[in-house]
């Protein structure tokens, strides 16, 4: 017996291959079988007479596909090939039996024709690569080969001693073949997509399984709530309390009309029921959305769930007493609530208090509730679009972690602050591209995956179109079709004698408004006293905002003002005329006065006065903030209040002249809403859908319109109307209706507000005029005519309109928006905003009522009126989608919620499945959707030292890649454009739950059934070169070179440091695909 080295030229496929010839057999123990081994032998073992295999009793213990040295010949991609070949080679030619325990070594006896053994190995190897030597193996297995024919004799009668002792086992064949047919079988789609989301998503975060992590016994599943959600909506629930769960927060940012209020009661009550308190944080004006289902009221459809948290108002928080509800602020326990659901979480921002020493909502939010007492978690809910100013998401994120900055470092975050700092860097350079390149998928790989996966930690988001693709619309009913929108420009005056909106445009841009800004006319040897006492210190102290610039933004933000409401209606106009005029005569009437005192006054320094002292009233002039009229130039600023009251009393004149009887665009508004009421677009149970909301951004214009409208509206056209604009502006024409905002809203939308039948008596609103205090939380989806009167300046808000009607599940077929525009054209329009406000970017006057005094200069692009020009241009001629507005990336881009959901639901159908699936599995489908070309998506596993170098520190999802390779070998989707690629998966493999017939054939033709897989190799060189880089290309491509799977480990400085998990082959719907030989 001689040793053999296993390397070189003393291999043992070098003293087995000899022997193999036609008509000889072969009698085999081998603790493993490689396909890759069968591979190198094929065509030799084809031509044996007889062989006979013992093998161990698992098939899994077999490693058929080999072990770490196998990697280049895996990455040859032709493992289904192989199985179908090997599978066919065992039916004809082989016999197996079973061991019991594990094959402790190999043994091969080859006998010639001549009936005598020929050759035998014995020792430390295996029918695979490393045992046969075409990999390296270990150097201390201990591997003996036979030297003559008397020790071929003696290993030869030792085998069949062995091999009779075992019985026949039919089943020991059967089993192995069957395994083997189950890797040369097509997969389907849907499959390879959950295999390849298992290998992303699986050993990070655990998926999202209901049953897991909706605890069954707290009872949920059997409240009102629960049963009232969609698939959708439930999926959003289980994501978010398992978000609350491990990071103690959580984003829900839907888009419009997908129910966010019922996610975030449905979160409540699972809370509830363990016996946790909850506080809820609104605005002011959607209080009663929350106060209602918490009440013992009729019209509560939840009443019999009980909810039972505290409801608070945002502005509460700036408040340390009196009464909010039933709630006295000076006694609440602040820390002592375990989940708190901030509505609007958007409204808080971290900024410095313009107050010295004073504290911000935010921070006592965050003081009080978040860090004070019991551990808190927090559920936001907010707005979809990401805004541009990224550190606004990370304030929210904040409330989460409780200020942690480290508070990921276990899930790829290192820092929370630097992942925003680098992505806001990010963000801007995007801003700088040129518009053509400015889109979202070059947004997501610039952005980094750090920030992506950090939203996706923490937020739930999805838009309409996302719930059409994903969920289908058959358990929701689908979204009614959007007409396209009436637009109507209308005069101001039925006479004609009111002067063009440009006229009074240059009146406005003319005002001083000098009663708005005292600051302005302070004597200049006192300014650096005021600017001590009221500036303000921004980003960290860098700068300093000065009273005085502030005041020059209001100013500006009030001639906007003005120029808004002269759009809105004459009236509300000549009401504001009339207040701004009562403010001139109040400062002249103060001048006045204390030039006939100036005698009797000592002398007084602004350092020095009490402002909130009753004793200094007469010496100060102004609201909030103060100024001593002895420091004010008196006579400059007489001048300049008298040149304003002049010309706001031409302008009160021209107004009041135009009274009812000659408003053109009232008249016209009663035009529509009898066409409307004359050809419905809908059909309703059984009767025309005559409902009509009428939405106005001034309460001024709401309350002119109801005076003018309900009592036409009941006489001609038998309609009742109602009126709200917040909670004190309730009225209706239905004299038993209660005045409050749910019973007018109730009376109006009886269907979706789900009105019970015994309330049906107090009657039906069918016309509603509202201000924006009902443009969010609201489900108004009865109605399907919806009438702006006034074009809010920022265009989401118009969404946020419509979003009350154009609703999933609607009642209506079709819904129609009717926009009232400027009698003029909209490019001139916007040129006279940009004139009145100057070089000024419009303020953020967001609820918290705080001015943002940072974005002036940041250039916010939804204040841009560049921006909102195109927008407006757009919603002339469609109704487009909220996320379709945001100036950069949606947060629905941004999350991999419904894909762990997809995988849960997986993995819960089909226990074990992916677990066991082999390396390399692909499925073949076809697209026809353009926006996903042909191509090959790969799932690659960074394994060597060489693609350790490689990985990006902000690529939180190594050591997997995706990347999508187009057929003619470009690059589509990089691996930082990972989601998208996800999302593409997604869309070709949903429904696709059984392997595609029509592709895969045309698959199986083109490459010669999984054998020709070349084009396949050189699109996976792409991708493995577009993860090194491109210096490592030319190694990369030597992979499958003739000879390269000889390749010695370390050899490709890229190739062998990638598994190929699995793939998706995607190939154009009813074309062949690009030839294997290229």
């Amino acid at each position: 017996m001689k040793l053999v080295q296993n390397s070189g030229s003393d291999r043992v496929i070098d003293l087995l291959l000899p022997h193999l010839a036609p008509g000889s057999r072969l009698g085999c123990i081998t603790p493993s079988f490689s396909l890759h081994a069968f591979a190198e032998l094929r065509e030799a073992l084809n031509g044996l007479e007889q062989v006979q295999l013992v093998l161990p009793a698992d098939n899994d213990s077999l490693e058929l596909l080999g072990g770490e040295g196998d990697r280049a010949q895996r990455n040859r991609l032709q493992a289904r090939w192989l199985a179908n070949q090997c599978a066919q080679w065992l039916a004809q030619k082989a016999e197996v039996r079973r061991v019991h325990g594990r094959v402790p070594q190999g043994a091969a006896v080859l006998t010639g024709a001549s009936d005598e053994p020929d050759q035998a190995v014995l020792g430390s190897f295996a029918l695979s690569s490393e045992g046969l030597g075409l990999a390296p193996g270990n150097p201390l297995n201990l591997i003996q080969a036979s030297e003559s024919r008397d020790e071929a004799r003696t290993l030869a009668r030792w085998f069949n001693q062995q091999w009779s002792m075992l019985r026949s086992q039919p089943d020991g064949i059967q089993s192995l073949i069957e395994a083997l047919k189950g890797m040369a079988a097509h997969r389907p789609p849907f499959e390879v997509y959950a295999l390849i989301l298992h290998h992303l998503l699986g050993n990070r975060d655990e998926a999202l399984d209901e049953d897991r992590i909706v605890k069954a016994a707290t009872g949920i599943r059997n409240t009102i709530i629960w049963k009232k959600l969609f698939k959708f909506q439930r999926d959003g629930v289980v994501g978010a309390i398992d978000k609350l769960a491990r990071f103690g927060g959580c984003i829900i940012a839907d888009s419009v009309g997908l129910g966010k209020t019922f996610e975030a009661l449905a979160i409540i009550k699972y809370h509830e029921l363990r016996n946790d308190r909850v506080l809820v944080l609104a605005p002011k004006r959607l209080r009663d959305n929350w106060t209602l289902y918490k009440a013992n009221d009729r019209r509560n459809i939840l009443a019999a769930d009980r909810l039972n948290y505290d409801v608070l108002n945002h502005t509460d928080l700036s408040r340390d007493g009196g009464q909010s509800g039933d709630i006295d602020l000076a006694h609440v326990n602040w820390g002592n609530y375990d989940l708190v659901v901030i509505d609007e979480s958007h409204n808080f921002r971290n900024k410095k208090s313009p107050k010295q020493g004073s504290e911000t909502r935010y921070h006592r939010l965050m003081r009080k509730i978040i860090r004070e007492g019991v551990k808190t978690r927090v559920l936001m809910l907010s707005a979809t679009p990401v805004n541009n100013r990224l550190s606004d998401l990370r304030n929210q994120i904040a409330f989460a972690t409780e200020g942690d900055d480290t508070a990921l470092q276990d899930h790829g975050i290192d820092s929370i602050e630097q992942t925003t700092r680098k992505a806001q860097i990010q963000f801007n350079r995007w801003l700088d591209l040129p518009e053509e390149e400015r889109n979202p998928g070059r947004l997501v790989e610039m952005l980094g995956f750090d920030y992506f996966t950090l939203l996706d930690h923490l937020t739930i988001a999805r838009s309409r179109k996302h719930i059409e693709r994903y969920y289908g619309t058959e358990e929701t009913g689908r979204f009614p079709e959007r007409l396209t929108p009436i637009n109507i420009k209308a005069d101001v005056d039925t006479a004609g004698q009111f002067r063009a909106i440009r006229e009074i445009n240059l009146e406005i841009r003319r005002l001083n408004l000098a009663s708005y800004a005292p600051m302005r006319y302070v004597l200049p040897h006192k300014a650096d006293a005021y600017d001590a006492k009221y500036s303000t210190e921004i980003r960290g102290g860098e700068s300093i905002f000065r009273q005085a610039d502030r005041e020059e933004s209001l100013i500006h933000l009030l001639r906007v003002n003005v120029l808004k409401r002269m759009e809105s209606a004459v009236s509300s106009f000549a009401l504001t005329i009339q207040r701004q005029l009562k403010d001139v005569e109040t400062t002249l009437t103060r001048i006045e006065e204390h030039a006939a005192d100036a005698g009797e006054m000592e002398e007084l320094e602004i350092s020095d006065v009490d402002i909130d002292d009753p004793a200094f009233e007469q010496l100060l002039v102004g609201r909030k903030v103060k100024v001593l009229l002895s420091d004010v130039d008196l006579h400059r600023w007489k001048q300049d209040l008298i040149e304003d009251r002049n010309r706001l009393d031409n302008l009160l004149k021209a107004a009041q002249q135009v009274d009812a009887t000659r408003d053109a665009k009232l008249a016209r508004l009663r035009e529509v809403i009898e066409r409307k009421c004359r050809e419905p677009i809908n059909q309703v149970g059984g009767r025309a859908n005559r409902k009509v909301i009428i939405f106005t951004a001034f309460s001024d214009t709401a309350e002119y319109l109801y005076a003018q409208l309900a009592p036409w509206a009941k006489q001609t056209l038998g309609l009742d109307s109602g009126l709200v604009t917040g909670t004190a502006g309730i009225q209706s024409t239905l004299p038993g209706l209660r005045k409050s905002m749910s019973s007018v809203l109730s009376a109006f939308a009886p269907r979706s507000k789900e009105r019970p039948a015994e309330l049906a008596e107090e009657g039906e609103i069918e016309l509603l005029i509202a201000t924006d205090c009902i443009s969010e939380g609201q489900n108004l989806q009865d109605c399907d005519w919806l009438i702006n009167y006034d074009i809010h300046w920022n265009p989401v808000r118009i969404i946020q309109r419509f979003g009350r009607v154009d609703r999933i599940g609607s009642p209506n077929q079709s819904v129609q928006l009717v926009n009232f525009w400027p009698n003029m054209e909209l490019e001139e329009y916007i040129g006279l905003e940009q004139r009145v406000s100057g070089r000024m970017v419009l303020l953020d006057v967001s609820a918290t009522g705080e001015e943002n005094l940072i974005e002036q200069q940041s250039g916010n692009p939804m204040n841009d009126l560049e921006y909102r020009r195109k927008q407006l241009l757009k919603l002339q001629d469609t109704v487009i989608d909220i996320e379709d507005l945001s100036s950069g990336v949606s947060i629905t881009d941004l999350t991999l919620t419904d894909f762990r959901i997809d995988l849960a639901q997986f993995m819960k159908e089909h226990p074990g499945l992916l677990e066991e699936t082999p390396l390399g599995t692909y499925a073949v489908t076809s697209t026809i959707d353009a926006d996903i070309p042909a191509g090959i998506v790969f799932c690659l596993r960074a394994e060597g030292a060489a693609a350790a170098k490689g990985e990006a520190s902000d690529y939180p999802l190594a050591p997997i890649y995706l990347v999508h390779v187009g057929d003619d070998g470009a690059v589509l989707l990089p691996y930082p454009q990972a989601k998208r690629i996800m999302d593409r998966l997604k869309r070709v493999a949903l429904g696709r739950e059984l392997p595609d017939d029509g592709a895969c054939a045309r698959f199986d033709r083109q490459t010669r059934q999984g054998d020709d897989m070349r084009h396949a190799q050189k699109l996976l060189a792409a991708a493995i070169a577009s993860v090194v880089g491109k210096a490592e290309e030319r190694a990369v491509a030597s992979l499958f070179s003739p000879g390269g799977t000889h390749a010695m480990k370390g050899e490709f400085a890229g190739a062998n440091d990638f598994e190929v998990l699995a793939f998706m082959v995607i190939l154009p719907s009813g074309l062949s695909p690009q030839g294997g030989s290229t």
